[in-house]
């Protein structure tokens, strides 16, 4: 048995994942015994190339066999576990979405935030349809006001929360926050 990393490509520019990948495949083969003990050890790795041109939104199955598995000459595979993958494709969906800025640390002798500002406020995320739609708002790392007493300028970066949902650009963050006493 070899164990096969799992490669998709020609995913049309439209479409998304929208399930969580199988990455990697079981093989059992057969062939000459010096290029099956080189599998893995510095030698060539098996793949399974999963051709996905012909996707559409919803589900579909992938066998995998000997027309979508890359071997050495002379090995053949018997049977790979598991046999096919069901993945699932939805429509690319990119909109925008306000960044909500978080804070940790006690408030210094009786201050509090006055106000603060996230700058850009929106950020760009895209992926599978309904994951986007589900994200109403990305989080910024913790802004540590503990020992604020005026006005301070942070570079955070944001967090979507749903794996599947990235951002366009970079999401760095700088937010201004001042202070006021209470």
């Amino acid at each position: 048995f070899a164990t096969a990393r799992l490669e998709y490509k020609n995913l049309p520019e439209d479409l998304e994942l929208s399930s969580e990948p199988v990455t990697q495949v079981l093989l059992e083969l057969r062939g000459p015994s010096g290029e099956l003990r080189g599998l893995g050890d510095g030698g060539q790795h098996p793949a399974a190339i999963l051709d996905m041109s012909n996707a559409a939104p919803g589900e579909r199955t992938f066998p995998i066999g000997a027309a979508n598995v890359r071997l050495a000459r002379g090995v053949h595979i018997v049977r790979a576990i598991p046999s096919q993958v069901r993945l699932g494709f939805e429509q690319r969906l990119e909109r925008s979405v306000p960044v909500v800025v978080r804070f940790r640390g006690e408030f210094h002798d009786h201050y509090r935030v006055a106000h603060a500002t996230a700058e850009p406020a929106q950020l760009a995320i895209l992926g599978p349809q309904s994951h986007v739609a589900g994200v109403n708002s990305v989080l910024t790392d913790p802004v540590d006001v503990s020992s604020l007493t005026a006005t301070g300028r942070f570079q955070v970066n944001a967090f979507a929360g749903d794996s599947f949902v990235r951002f366009r650009a970079t999401p760095t963050v700088t937010v201004t926050v001042t202070m006021t006493k209470e």
